[in-house]
């Protein structure tokens, strides 16, 4: 889509165009919804100033990127978003080279951008990385980090601080406003520049003192303070939805050719009325009615995390040393349940995974029972704290890992394909897994009374509620569900379970069937007498391989030198999964039980 050569009519009619679009196409299919509506005017102006051929695009999380998907050459295609090999809902550089990095992840941007600047400098081109970058993101301790270096090497680069939400400082009134836009304006900055160059380096030292507090006094009635003392230029705030406003302050911020934070305050949702303000439910949304916003409701049985939820609410009700944490997904996680019940309890931290672990490591040396609870996509940020904050202490906190094994839309960035893997090898570690609704209670039952570090695993969607009657856990105990008389012998862990039994009812043999339960400590007493019965042994876990649950069992059959046993792991190989449907995902990847079942 042409855009440098437009004028600002024709810029305003595409931002209507593009609005349109996303509204029709995400209504239909579902996707992220309301920040990617309000970051519309940003983009276009984005593509307006800079050069998208030459100059890092860089859009933290990139949620927000379907305006900048449909201006570079995906409007027709944009039908397939987060579809099954259709287009990412992130930024991806195998779509387009438009797509400077795949980011899924928060707060990464500004780190993109330094690193961006420094090979820019070194091989001496003239280009502008320019970072968007929500409010929200803004609470990760990385972004400071990044923050501290670019303002101590002065690299170029814009960063267009999207704040639909949290307000990093509170403007004052009509005199901040105004401070704002003259802070914004070429006479200020030119001004401020000369002062600096021509006045204020040959005062006296007590004439320049005094300016330099004059200075401060304007800085400080102003919300960018904080950038400006890390020795970063701050402009705004502006209007994020008027685009005259928004492509002059990005033409001064581009010839300042110093780091610069623009911030623009925009609403969610812009454009359809329904969704605009602070509507959590907007964020990302499946399905609904353009007309009134209803959304089209796929399946009536409850969630895993809403069963999570409950039982950890009932658990906090009966033992009043139960807190909780979780980082900027309350309700994705079902923990503002808890945070509405026990405020003083329950917190949300915002994105601050490694600050959510560490927290809750000196909660429980404090003789508390933090329950932290984080999608396992997102746990990765944390895992320094895991092993040194929790393990290493060898703490009784409990890891409430949602979102495990295949998530589907969300893709390459989100599948919970890993925290086996990662988790596995951490001294004092136990990990474990419910099967259905009445295990996953089960299992919280158990991490309450854990006295070392225990995670659970629970996957995105609901259970399928299986025919074998649940029993307690037991530390390192495994279930015999089925005893069959063929060799063979299915071994489940969690959701696995499920895949097991439904790929057995359709096998023609009859085969014994295992619910793991603990993949660290293993059963290795029942394992031991397993090998005396059955040769080929069949894993079905969703997770990784490497580092997974049939590494485990393999390692216990080394270690005992039992030779008899075959093992096939239908666990993910090694490549990072696409996003899409799970059932067309799991078709992709060979793991439906019929193509199991042929397999076997």
């Amino acid at each position: 889509m042409e855009i440098k050569a437009k004028n600002l009519k024709e810029l305003e009619q595409i931002c209507s165009d593009i609005r349109e679009r996303i509204i029709d196409v995400v209504s239909r299919k579902g996707g992220h919804f309301s920040s990617t509506l309000g970051a519309v005017e940003l983009t276009v102006a984005m593509h307006k100033v800079f050069d998208v051929t030459k100059d890092p695009f860089i859009y933290d999380v990139s949620h927000q990127c379907y305006a900048h998907k449909l201006i570079n050459g995906r409007w027709e295609e944009f039908e397939t978003i987060r579809q099954f090999e259709g287009l990412s809902g992130f930024t991806k550089p195998k779509e387009s080279d438009a797509d400077y990095f795949i980011a899924g992840h928060s707060s990464t941007s500004i780190s993109l951008a330094v690193g961006a600047a420094k090979a820019i400098k070194l091989k001496g081109e003239d280009r502008t990385p320019v970072v968007m970058i929500g409010d929200g993101s803004m609470t990760a301790g990385m972004v400071y980090e990044a923050l501290n270096e670019l303002g101590d090497r002065k690299y170029p680069v814009v960063i267009i601080l999207n704040d639909n939400e949290m307000s990093i400082a509170k403007p004052i009134g009509s005199i901040s406003k105004y401070l704002s836009k003259i802070l914004a304006g070429k006479f200020y900055q030119g001004f401020k520049e000369r002062v600096d160059r021509n006045i204020i380096q040959h005062l006296p030292n007590g004439a320049t003192y005094i300016a330099k507090k004059i200075e401060e006094s304007i800085k400080l009635i102003t919300p960018g303070i904080i950038f400006e003392e890390m020795g970063i230029d701050y402009i705004g705030p502006i209007d994020g939805h008027n685009l005259e406003e928004i492509i002059e302050t990005l033409e001064i911020a581009k010839d300042m050719k110093k780091p610069v934070i623009v911030h623009a305050k925009t609403v969610k949702g812009k454009g359809y009325k329904i969704a605009e303000g602070q509507h959590e439910k907007w964020h990302g949304v499946g399905p609904f009615n353009i007309d009134d916003g209803e959304f089209i409701k796929k399946s009536s049985k409850k969630s895993a995390t809403a069963i999570f939820a409950d039982a950890l609410l009932e658990l906090a009700r009966k033992h009043d040393n139960i807190v909780g944490v979780t980082a900027a997904m309350p309700s994705g996680t079902g923990i503002d349940k808890l945070m509405k019940e026990f405020p003083s309890r329950f917190w949300d931290v915002a994105i601050a995974e490694q600050h959510a672990v560490t927290s809750m490591a000196a909660m429980a040396k404090e003789g508390f029972k933090p329950f932290i609870t984080i999608y396992s996509t997102f746990l990765q940020r944390g895992y320094d704290q895991i092993i040194h904050d929790v393990c290493l202490m060898n703490l009784p906190v409990v890891f409430a890992i949602d979102r495990a094994g295949i998530v589907g839309n969300d893709g390459e960035t989100h599948q919970g394909a890993f925290d086996i893997s990662y988790l596995r090898f951490i001294p004092n570690m136990i990990l474990c897994a419910p099967r259905d609704e009445e295990t996953l209670k089960y299992a919280l039952e158990f991490g309450y009374e854990a006295t070392s570090p225990c995670a659970i695993r629970y996957p995105r969607g609901s259970f399928n509620q299986l025919e074998f009657a649940p029993s307690v856990f037991s530390l390192g105990k495994a279930e015999v569900l089925k005893e069959g008389s063929s060799n063979k012998l299915f071994i489940g862990y969690g959701a696995g379970v499920n895949r097991a039994y439904e790929t057995e009812k359709l096998h023609n043999e009859d085969i014994s069937i295992v619910d793991l339960r603990f993949v660290k400590p293993l059963d290795e007493k029942l394992l031991e007498e397993l090998s005396t019965k059955y040769d080929n042994w069949y894993i079905f876990s969703d997770s990784q391989k490497q580092g997974g649950v049939a590494s485990a069992i393999l390692e216990f059959l080394n270690n005992k030198k039992i030779t008899n046993v075959k093992i096939t792991s239908f666990e993910y190989e090694d490549n990072f999964i696409q996003h899409g449907d799970t059932n067309l995902v799991e078709e992709s990847l060979g793991l439906l039980p019929n193509q199991l079942v042929n397999k076997i």
